[in-house]
């Protein structure tokens, strides 16, 4: 790889930053755990699976088709 090219010293930039990092491995593990928990809860209580709900199993897609044609 040559190594004046900008995507190596950029690669090289966050990979020698992360090596070095000691506080920071503990806020990225928080951050991820935070998103993964976020997601989930989101997942979960806010975006139910309306399709399995609603449509009969095998006949999602012409649930969908009937409700984008009644729009």
């Amino acid at each position: 790889m040559n190594k004046k090219g900008f995507i190596y010293r950029a690669f090289d930039l966050y990979y020698d930053g992360f090596r070095h990092m000691t506080l920071g491995r503990t806020l990225w593990a928080v951050i991820i755990i935070k998103l993964i928990v976020i997601f989930l809860v989101l997942k979960v209580f806010f975006f139910p699976n309306f399709l399995k709900q609603k449509a009969e199993p095998g006949r999602e897609g012409a649930f969908v088709e009937q409700q984008l044609m009644k729009r």
